[in-house]
């Protein structure tokens, strides 16, 4: 019996549109199966576009070569580097400008014949200068100091010849370092300590050293460990091989000599500089290596006298020397400093020692011959002269700003715009710069910074930014500066790092 809520019409509606719906849903269904499978019209067409293909256009025999055949080819030629030959195993210490045959040749006068003196064009060589004969590795720092191997350096003249100073001895296969000297047979160490009792060696007023006719540079190989850097230099003469000594312990140092020419050095830039039985004149040429040294000392720098003629009284006929010879001559050195505005602060046994004043006001001085130079950092193969450098208002007396903050101070040479083209800013994005790459370099080589590389140099140093990025005492940069590039050794030296003037 019907209800009256859903009469049989309804009913019948409603099982016809559940029929449809089903109906739809097949449809559909097939519809999508259908063109899975691939037979739909658009993949049909699909398919016929790589049957209508003329695949034969390659052949079974593959040629990659090029088709353009009507453009002429020029093949790419890699550049080939030039390949130097080894020179003959006797320039093993040839040292081009340094070579005692030439230096024979010029005159001994005032240490001419010891300056650089370099081979013309057609006596250069052009071959790579060989190790010496089973040369290996040299030992690391510090006991590179201490040690050396024979076969990097075979020469045994100064074992022999410096024996009761203490200077090297030779010990089977190595050479040992005692760390003596002519006027410090019981070690620099001590030696230094006594220097110390007058100058302020610890606590990082001084830094940057000068040794004039080093030796093998003991006084600079025991000024590293208290973090004072020393440029050592000596001549090649019969005390064969010293400077090469020096390196090989990994200590700062050049062939040179105080002669006709100006020492390589910007004006100002050590804090320290010492003369070890150096047998230098002082009292020559009214004063003229003196009024050098004093162009290359700071104000309240410190200069150090040990041997002939001090201490005259004890020594004097083992000099061979007469009294009042020698008398006249600590004499006229004594004038000298005075004249130099240096006051003497100690003279105890075989070492005096003077200080720069810092304030030249103050100073007694008589008709002094002032340089009339405009640029007192312009020293290449300039002749020396026995006139006096004059101060300049910019100079920072030692002391003022201590090392490591001065390291990336503003130089006042920058500050004081003195530099053409370096400001502040600029000096400071150099900075940032070189502490990048080198972080890049010690990515690419982790020995960076490492003993493994003790003597590193510099051959376009500009501000000195590399050297002050690695800065460590496990290595030591010498920052050369071309003679042909923009002068900033001075600004080098202000940061408390080392370097020298060159020509490549």
């Amino acid at each position: 019996m019907g209800s009256k809520q859903n009469p049989p019409g309804n009913r019948t509606r409603r099982t016809l549109s559940i029929f449809v719906v089903i109906a739809l849903c097949c449809f559909f269904y097939l519809l999508g199966a259908w063109q899975k499978s691939g037979l739909g019209k658009a993949d049909k067409i699909a398919f016929e576009v790589p049957k209508q293909t003329e695949c034969n256009v390659f052949s079974t025999n593959l040629n990659f070569e090029t088709h353009h055949n009507d453009v002429e080819i020029i093949e790419r030629s890699e550049p080939k580097a030039k390949e130097f030959k080894p020179c003959d195993p006797q320039y093993r210490d040839y040292t081009p400008c340094q070579e005692q045959d030439r230096a024979m040749k010029f005159p001994r006068e005032n240490m001419v014949y010891r300056e650089r003196h370099c081979p013309p064009e057609e006596e250069k060589l052009h071959c790579l200068i060989p190790a010496p004969k089973g040369y290996i590795t040299p030992f690391p720092w510090p006991k590179s100091r201490d040690y050396a191997h024979y076969a990097n350096v075979p020469y045994k003249h100064l074992a022999v010849e410096k024996a009761v100073q203490n200077w090297v001895e030779f010990q089977g296969n190595v050479f040992k370092f005692p760390g003596g000297g002519t006027m410090f047979p019981h070690g620099a160490d001590a030696y230094i300590e006594e220097l110390a009792s007058v100058i302020p060696i610890a606590d990082g007023s001084v830094r940057t050293a000068l040794d004039t006719g080093c030796g093998v540079a003991s006084w600079g190989a025991y000024l590293l460990k208290r973090n004072i850097l020393a440029m050592s230099f000596a001549p090649k003469d019969n005390h064969e091989a010293q400077v090469q000594f020096a390196l090989e312990r990994g200590v700062p140092a050049v062939i040179g000599v105080l002669g006709s020419i100006r020492l390589p050095y910007p004006s100002r830039a050590f804090d320290m500089s010492q003369c070890s039985r150096c047998l230098i004149p002082w009292a020559a040429n009214d004063g003229m290596y003196l009024k050098e040294v004093d162009r290359v000392l700071r104000p309240g720098g410190y200069w150090i006298l040990s041997g002939p003629p001090i201490n005259w009284k004890t020594y004097y006929k083992t000099w061979k020397r007469s009294k009042e010879d020698v008398q006249a001559e600590q004499r006229k050195i004594e004038e000298l400093a005075e004249s130099l505005c240096w006051e003497k602060k100690y003279e105890k046994g075989d070492i005096a020692i003077w200080k720069k004043k810092a304030n030249t006001k103050s100073c007694k001085r008589e008709s002094v011959n002032i340089c009339q130079t405009k640029d007192a950092d312009d020293v290449w193969y300039k002749k020396m002269d026995t006139c006096l450098t004059p101060p300049s208002a910019n100079e920072v007396p030692v002391g003022q700003l201590k090392f490591p903050a001065r390291l990336y101070a503003v130089p006042p040479r920058i500050a004081n715009g003195l530099v053409a083209g370096v400001t502040t800013e600029s000096y400071q994005e150099d900075n940032k710069l070189w502490k990048k790459q080198v972080n890049s370099y010690k990515r690419i080589n982790k020995l960076i910074g490492t003993t493994r590389y003790r003597n590193v140099m510099d051959m376009n140093a500009d501000l000195g930014g590399f050297a002050a990025a690695l800065e460590s005492r496990k290595s030591w940069v010498m920052n050369v500066v071309p003679s042909i590039a923009k002068n900033t050794l001075g600004v080098v030296y202000e940061r408390g790092l080392i370097g020298i003037y060159h020509d490549w």
